[in-house]
Parts: C-alpha cells; structure tokens; sequence
C-alpha cells in the first residue's frame, strides 16, 4: 500500500510540470498534508528555516563555511583542514522549527571514502551541539558510516531518564555515494515506520515511549563509528548532498 501511494504521487508529478513536488499525500486512509519543505533550489541558504551545526565531534569540527547550495542540491563539504583540535572538518543543517507526529522525507547521495558519519535524523536542538539532555527520543531515518556503500542503519534512542539504545535495522541499498536514494520514515503516537525508495524496511512500537517536539538534522562528520580505523584522505574534498527535505502531517 504504501509502494502504490508513494508511486501515484510520483506518477501525478510527472503529469503535472507545474507542480515540483505534492503538496498532499495519503497513508492507512490518512491525508497528510506539507507545512514543511526545503528543495534548495535558491542561490543561497533560507537561514529563516535552517541552523547550522558548528560542534567539534569525533574527528571533525563542523563548520558554517562548509555549506552552500549549488545545482538544486544542498552541499555539505568535507575537507582535511585542522579546525581546533581536529584534522578535519564537516557540517550540518538544524531545522529552526520543531515537528512531531507525521511523514518526513529527504532524497540525497553520500560520501566517497572512508571515514565520514552522514544523518537523516530527528532530535530536539537545545543549541548546544548534539546534546540530547532536552531530548526524549532521537530519530535515526539514516545513518551511514562512508565505508560501507551498500547499506545504512536505522536507528532510536530514548534520552529522557537513563540513555536506552532501542536499536534499528541494516538496509541493503543501491550505492549511496553514486546516485541520490530516498528515505523516509512515518512517525505516529504509537508507530514508527522507515522507508527506503518507497519501501517499508523498519517498523517501532513507540506508543510507551516518552516524546517532544523534534528538529530535523542533515549532517556529516568524521568519525570512527561504525569501525571505521581512518578517514580516506584521498577521496577529499568530498560532499554529502541533499536533493530535498519535506515533513507532511495530518491537518
């Protein structure tokens, strides 16, 4: 069912080239409608919608000069640069408003080489970094450590009270860093479903869990996660690309 929805808004596009994308889908007999989208097709960042990240984690400090727009696509540059104490340096977007319940989608391509951590993730954003203190869940739509082309992670966390990793799945995908995929996931007050070009791959019980408002995070940093021992140095710079961002919920 949901293959059939998402390949008749799809087939609705191409039947209307004065429409760029939907403003309204269907899920399990529900209309979901846009309040939220970001395509990136300006010539510079809408700074109203968007903060950036500018934290030092793992092997990288993530930087505001790391990111622009080019060709319809969001840009975030990974470079071999010392910025304090690290030797490399990478960035991130922040959505400035917080979302809840309703279908969030990106469309994007990572990295070439080892050693970059490239999210599509939901958290609440206290302005501290990736501080989870004021955070009741974290949202992993995507998580893809750059030595491993061929699949990526789900993911959820509960952050309120004691830390407790609830786990995710491994997806099997085409090559991330090749051609742009499509994730996604559905957040309901009692499930949590993921998708990978259109197709249902994950699916959480999240009624008990405690929850809040959430920001959405595009970001890309160094990291050993993953078991990652190095960044490739020879593949930089190198981008973690993003087509669109867009959050549907039920009026």
């Amino acid at each position: 069912m949901f293959i059939y929805l998402l390949a008749s808004v799809q087939l609705a596009l191409m039947l209307s080239p004065e429409v760029t994308f939907s403003q309204s889908i269907k899920f399990k007999n529900k209309d979901y409608k846009l309040v939220f989208s970001d395509e990136f097709n300006e010539k510079t960042l809408d700074t109203n919608k968007w903060h950036f990240r500018t934290d030092s984690k793992h092997w990288s400090t993530q930087k505001s000069q790391n990111i622009n727009l080019a060709g319809g696509f969001l840009q975030i540059h990974l470079k071999k640069e010392i910025s304090g104490d690290k030797n490399y340096t990478g960035g991130g977007l922040i959505s400035k408003d917080t979302f809840a319940f309703g279908y969030y989608e990106t469309r994007m391509k990572t990295p070439k080489g080892a050693g970059w951590h490239s999210s599509f993730w939901l958290m609440n954003y206290d302005g501290s970094g990736t501080n989870p203190s004021k955070s009741n869940l974290e949202i992993d739509i995507l998580e893809n450590d750059s030595k491993i082309n061929l699949g990526y992670r789900t993911n959820l966390h509960i952050w309120k009270g004691t830390h407790k990793d609830i786990g995710g799945q491994y997806v099997s995908s085409e090559k991330l860093n090749q051609d742009f995929q499509t994730v996604a996931c559905l957040y309901r007050s009692d499930s949590l479903f993921y998708f990978y070009n259109g197709k249902e791959v994950d699916k959480k019980d999240v009624s008990q869990l405690p929850k809040n408002g959430m920001n959405i995070w595009l970001t890309c940093i160094a990291s050993f996660l993953g078991g990652t021992e190095k960044v490739e140095d020879e593949f930089l710079p190198s981008t973690l690309q993003f087509d669109y961002v867009r959050f549907y919920k039920v009026p």
